[in-house]
């Protein structure tokens, strides 16, 4: 009896000390994550039982902690080690959460894991090769993270699997054939994982699957055979890949399950197969954007769970002789539950049947756009106003004629109307007005005349409006405010007059506004200046009068307009002859009280007479300029590699004009604090970039002098070299050295380029070369960069870093969170910076043992030198964090930080050739 209590108490106090196990495990994963909503923070507490914590499971037996559910709860982080010692975990769900960096290798300590679920996360490295050892998984979820290829073939252990997802990762690499081991698969998505060449046979082998997804891929080849001989396969997805060949003519009895299959987007050929409508529970067929030709099978109507059909974009016919009726579109009317069909950009020819109105209430939209001339013509059949559940009605770019006709006016649910491109005439229904649901109107490229009914604008909520290339005419009403939420619109090249109703400044959601070539009078409304969110704006070809208003300097987010005025270019204001303002825009300057023929006067003398003689005494200052420069100094530095100041020489607005093909948008660079930047072609075919500043803002005078003071003074092959200059009252441009490349942040944060550890170094030491050359080795005073970023760091045709403007604000802290964010490829303003966190502190926290987790993991990809490369970037952060000492007297001198950043890669070339 003594001895069965011992045991009792022996295998008690065992429970106890493998239960505190998993306590302290758990413990130390909430000390180490983020608790972004504080789910943890309240719950997770030795004050309570492991087993009522949230997400946590415990065996009814052990006692052990047998389920980890963590799903959606706020939390960040990396995955701690510590997971590793929950020996009894069955089910470990993370997902939906912000961790990120590595999976640890311990996880694959949980021997009795069944379900794995990281899915929607920021994980990154290699896909886990040690996962083989958990032979009894059958759930993997790594979708929606960052990892890495290839698959391991460890993968192919996990004889038990029921389902793996990796969709959207960047795994590369191809599928291996030993996919077939995995007879129990049913559910397989590999989405958008960047895989390429053919999909392997042997996935016909598993005969257990239902969900395949290998779509967004750039697989090629043919589509194996036995693919289409899985009979429980129910969903079917291999869309947008490069995939060829024809479907099999028995698709229809092998796939007798099939209730989804996406093939669109490949290069697929031959007929459709009239046996596909055997495939009695399909819900949705997607073979649009291929190849197909034939007739569109007239038996469609056998599929009576048809939701969705999509055959646009294909070379397809149908079978009917008649030009007013289509068997096919006759059979469709069978499909009860048909709610998209989208028949776009195929030869049907004829007209729009009378028929389509025989649809059932369910059809949303019908997508009609065809390709090529010719294709539809005739009326827009009466009866689609029969169809009370239409969504979206779309028949552009085709020769339909006569009347829009009142019956649309019946779709009580349609929110997309396009009947654009084609010849339609007569006036705008009134009763459009009715459709409350309307989102987006697209009726231009027609022929309709009349006014625009008042009524239309009634509708408030609306979001795009396209009534352009139209014979519109009269004017536009006061209530046009009405429309609370429009983003769109567009009126140009109609035959509209007025006024432009000052109201129009209460569309403060408007993105874009074009009132081109028309026939508009008067101001432009000192109210436009409220549209707060207006990207574009072209107000060109009518008989504005007055001056352009100064409010126009708020509407910051014009993307493709730049100018004397902040975000504007001429081409918004282009014809309207008896507008006034800044020269820039190619409109007379304002003046009080000019007369008519003052103002014509003054444009004579702006254009003919004044120009002349602002030359000659240019010349005489460039001579004098020349003269002072050579006595200056005739020293040379090592570091000089720039064009003589003889060859200074100033340039005319005319020719900065030319030479940005009238500030074509185009070639914007883009924009700064003080003005925008164009790419320009000077006489002799040099390309340039030609920064133009903004004299509404004071500061941007003084900008200008002191970068041409600067500019003229400073030689070094890492600073942009200024050639010539434009100064007028009213224009102020500098034509400096052109940079091929563009820019670092270009090379950072954009998805199609790429640099190495090597290439950052270099660019980095040109740059903190060009640092040390203007605080230490410039023959004046020290001058110090005042907005040192990626955007300003600019690269010719070797790579190399160029410095752009300079100024007196910053030192050399900016360096080192530029080196930081070069390396880590995070910008100091990124989201997850926020508080007391910032990318220094970030950095500085996760040295030495968490490098992995901060450094870019595209740098670190390749296992080739892997070594070598983590003590480069550690090298680096050290020197980083040197030069962002949070006391000025602490921090790194530059020319000492330069030299380190050499020998920092000096010694990493040394590792690499002893690693090889």
């Amino acid at each position: 009896m003594l001895v069965l209590q011992y045991l009792i108490a022996s295998l008690a106090m065992t429970t106890l000390n493998d239960l505190t196990t998993d306590q302290s495990s758990l413990l130390a994963f909430k000390a180490h994550a983020f608790d972004y909503r504080s789910a943890l923070a309240n719950n997770w507490s030795i004050s309570y039982p492991i087993c009522s914590w949230a997400g946590i499971s415990c065996g009814s037996r052990h006692q052990r902690v047998t389920a980890l559910n963590l799903s959606d709860m706020g939390l960040g982080g990396t995955i701690p080690l510590h997971f590793g010692n929950l020996s009894f975990l069955v089910s470990l769900d993370i997902s939906e959460n912000n961790f990120h960096g590595h999976l640890p290798k311990e996880l694959g300590q949980l021997r009795r894991l069944r379900v794995m679920s990281l899915a929607y996360n920021k994980l990154s490295g290699s896909f886990p090769s040690w996962i083989g050892v958990l032979s009894k998984l059958r759930i993997l979820r790594l979708d929606y993270n960052n990892f890495t290829g290839p698959i391991p073939n460890s993968l192919f252990n996990l004889s038990r699997l029921e389902m793996l997802r990796a969709e959207f990762n960047i795994i590369g690499g191809t599928i291996p054939s030993r996919i077939g081991n995995l007879r129990k698969l049913v559910n397989l998505g590999l989405w958008s994982c960047n895989l390429q060449g053919q999909i392997p046979t042997e996935i016909g082998s598993l005969q257990n699957l239902k969900n395949l997804d290998l779509a967004d891929n750039k697989l090629s080849g043919l589509i194996p055979p036995t693919i289409f001989n899985i009979s429980t396969m129910r969903i079917l997805t291999l869309e947008s890949n490069q995939l060829s060949g024809r479907l099999p003519s028995t698709i229809g009895h092998s796939l007798r399950n099939i209730e989804y299959l996406a093939l669109s987007t490949n290069n697929l050929i031959g007929k459709i197969p009239n046996s596909i409508t055997n495939a009695t529970k399909l819900i949705g067929l997607d073979l649009g954007f291929n190849s197909f030709s034939g007739h569109i099978p007239n038996t469609f109507g056998n599929l009576r769970h048809l939701s969705v059909l999509n055959v646009m974009m294909n070379n397809l016919t149908t079978e009917s002789s008649s030009a007013d009726q289509w068997s096919f579109l006759s059979s469709l009317t069978n499909c009860r539950n048909l709610s998209n069909l989208a028949l776009a950009s195929n030869p049907l020819g004829g007209i729009l049947p009378q028929l389509i109105g025989n649809f059932s209430a369910s059809l949303q939209n019908i997508y009609a756009f065809e390709l090529g001339f010719n294709d539809l013509n005739g009326t827009i059949p009466t009866s689609i106003g029969t169809l009370q559940q239409l969504q979206g009605f779309y028949v552009p770019e085709n020769n339909l004629q006569g009347y829009v006709p009142h019956d649309l006016c019946h779709l009580e649910r349609l929110n997309i109307l396009n009947l654009s491109g084609n010849k339609l005439s007569g006036h705008i229904p009134p009763c459009l007005a009715s459709l409350t649901s309307l989102r987006e109107l697209h009726l231009g490229s027609n022929k309709l005349s009349s006014s625009i009914p008042s009524s239309l604008w009634s509708l408030e909520y609306i979001l795009m409006i396209n009534l352009s290339s139209n014979s519109l005419n009269d004017s536009l009403p006061s209530n046009i405010q009405k429309l609370k939420v429009l983003r769109v619109l567009d009126l140009s090249r109609n035959q509209l007059s007025g006024d432009i109703p000052s109201t129009i400044g209460a569309l403060v959601d408007l993105e874009i506004l074009s009132l081109a070539s028309n026939q508009f009078q008067g101001p432009i409304p000192e109210s436009v200046g409220s549209l707060i969110s207006l990207e574009s704006l072209d107000l060109s070809g009518n008989n504005l009068s007055g001056k352009i208003p100064k409010s126009l300097e708020t509407l910051s987010h014009l993307k493709q307009f730049n100018g004397s005025f902040k975000n504007l270019s001429v081409e918004s204001f282009f014809k309207n002859y008896a507008l006034c303002g800044p020269p820039k825009l190619r409109v007379p300057p304002c003046k009080q009280g000019d007369s008519k023929s003052t103002k014509n006067v003054a444009l004579i003398v702006l254009k003919y007479i004044l120009p002349p003689i602002v030359s000659s005494v240019l010349i005489v200052i460039i001579i004098i300029m020349y003269i002072r420069c050579r006595k200056r100094s005739t020293k040379k530095s090592d570091h000089e590699d720039f064009l003589p100041l003889a060859t200074w020489r100033r340039t005319s607005y005319l020719d900065i004009q030319r030479a940005t093909d009238e500030f074509n948008e185009c070639n914007l660079l883009g924009t700064g604090s003080f003005g925008s930047v164009y790419k320009g072609t000077i006489s002799n075919g040099t390309y340039v970039a030609i920064k133009i500043f903004n004299l509404q803002l004071e500061r941007a005078f003084r900008s200008f002098d002191s970068e041409c003071e600067v500019l003229r003074n400073v030689r070094h092959r890492n600073l942009i070299k200024i050639i010539s200059s434009c100064s007028n009252p009213d224009f102020k441009a500098l034509v400096l050295e052109f940079m091929p490349n563009g820019s670092l942040e270009k090379w950072l944060y954009s998805h199609n380029y790429f640099l190495d550890i090597l290439e950052r170094l270099n660019i980095m030491i040109d740059v903190g070369s060009a640092l040390e050359y203007l605080r230490h080795g410039h023959s004046s005073a020290p001058i110090i960069h005042c907005d040192l970023k990626p955007t300003n760091i600019l690269l010719d045709e070797n790579m190399y870093g160029s410095e752009g403007i300079v100024s007196a604000k910053c030192d050399v802290y900016s360096y080192g969170v530029l080196l930081m964010e070069t390396f880590t490829r995070k910008r100091p303003t990124d989201e997850m910076f926020t508080g007391e966190m910032s990318l220094r502190r970030w950095v500085k926290e996760s040295l030495p043992h968490r490098l992995s987790e901060v450094v870019d993991t595209n740098l670190v990809r390749e296992e080739q030198a892997f070594s070598a490369k983590m003590d480069c970037l550690l090298s680096i952060m050290d020197l980083a964090l040197d030069c962002c000492m949070e006391s000025p007297d602490k921090r790194m001198h530059m020319t000492d930080a330069a030299a380190k950043l050499k020998k920092i890669k000096v010694k990493f070339l040394d590792d690499v050739a002893a690693s090889s």
